[in-house]
C-alpha cells in the first residue's frame, strides 16, 4: 500500500466517521475509497465493516442514557439482529467476487435513495409508530421479524442500514426519535462487531487498509459527535446524496460496461 493510499483511506475515514456521527452515510465514502486502493469488492466490504467498528461504538455510547431498558424483549431483539448480521456476512463470503462487483452499483444506489428520502421516512415512521403503539401497546414484539432481514442486509453490505434499523425501532419506542436513534446505534455497533469478527476469522480483512481507514474514522467519530450540535443535517444529507449518485454512476460504468 502506497503513501497516497494511506492518506486517501485516512481522509475517507475522517469524512465517513464525521458523517456517521452527524447524519450517517459513511460507507458511501469509505467503501469506494477501499476500492480505489485496488481491493476486490468483497474484501473492500469486509475491510469497511471492520474499520467502522470503533466509530459505531462511539455513536452507541454518546447518548447511552437514552437506551431502552435491557429487559428480555430488548435482549431478544439484539440477539436476533446479531444473528441476522452473521447470516448477511456469511452470504457475502459465499458471493463470487464477480457477482458482488455487479451488485455494487445497485447497493450504492439503494443506499443513496435511503439517505435521499430518510427525512421523509423518519417523519412518517414516527407518526406511524405512535399510532401503532396507541392501538397495540405490545406492537414492538413484531420488531424482531422486521429487524432480522434488515440486519442481514447490514451484515452483507450495510450502507444506509441505519435508516432501515431506525425505521424498525421507531415502533418499539413509540416514535421517540432520540431513543430509537440510540438503540439503532447500539444495534449497528453489535452487528458490525459480529460481521467483522467472522470476516477476520475467514482472513479476508486486509489490515493495512483497514487500519488506515479505522484511524481516520475514529478521529472523525469524535469530531462528528462535537460537530453534530452545529452542522446543518439537511446540507450534509444533500451532499451524501450527490456523492452517492455520482459514485453509483461511476461504478455502474466500471462494472457493467
Amino acid at each position: 500500500m502506497t503513501l497516497f493510499d494511506t492518506l486517501l483511506l485516512a481522509g475517507a475515514g475522517l469524512v465517513g466517521g464525521t458523517l456517521s456521527a452527524v447524519v450517517g452515510g459513511a460507507a458511501l465514502f469509505t467503501f469506494p475509497a477501499l476500492l480505489a486502493t485496488g481491493l476486490p469488492p468483497v474484501h473492500a466490504a469486509a475491510c469497511n465493516m471492520a474499520a467502522m467498528v470503533p466509530c459505531n461504538f462511539i455513536a452507541a455510547v454518546s447518548d447511552g442514557s437514552r437506551l431502552p431498558r435491557f429487559d428480555r424483549a430488548f435482549v431478544r431483539l439484539l440477539l436476533a439482529s446479531v444473528a441476522g448480521a452473521l447470516v448477511g456476512a456469511m452470504l457475502l463470503l459465499l458471493t463470487p467476487e464477480r457477482m458482488f462487483a455487479v451488485l455494487v452499483p445497485l447497493l450504492l444506489g439503494f443506499a443513496t435513495m435511503l439517505f435521499g428520502f430518510s427525512a421523509r421516512i423518519s417523519a412518517w415512521l414516527r407518526a406511524r409508530a405512535a399510532d401503532i403503539v396507541a392501538r397495540d401497546p405490545h406492537a414492538s414484539r413484531h420488531s424482531v421479524g422486521a429487524l432480522v432481514p434488515v440486519s442481514i442486509y447490514g451484515g452483507y453490505f450495510g450502507a444506509g442500514v441505519g435508516v432501515l434499523i431506525l425505521a424498525v425501532l421507531s415502533v418499539g419506542t413509540a416514535g421517540d426519535y432520540r431513543a430509537a436513534n440510540v438503540a439503532k446505534n447500539l444495534v449497528t455497533s453489535l452487528n458490525s462487531v459480529a460481521a467483522a469478527t467472522l470476516f477476520i476469522a475467514q482472513g479476508i480483512v486486509i489490515w493495512p487498509q483497514t487500519l488506515a481507514l479505522m484511524s481516520g474514522a475514529f478521529v472523525g467519530g469524535l469530531l462528528g459527535s462535537w460537530l453534530a450540535r452545529s452542522l446543518p443535517r439537511e446540507l450534509m444529507r444533500v451532499m451524501i446524496v450527490v456523492v452517492g449518485a455520482g459514485l453509483t454512476s461511476i461504478f455502474a460504468c466500471r462494472y457493467w460496461f
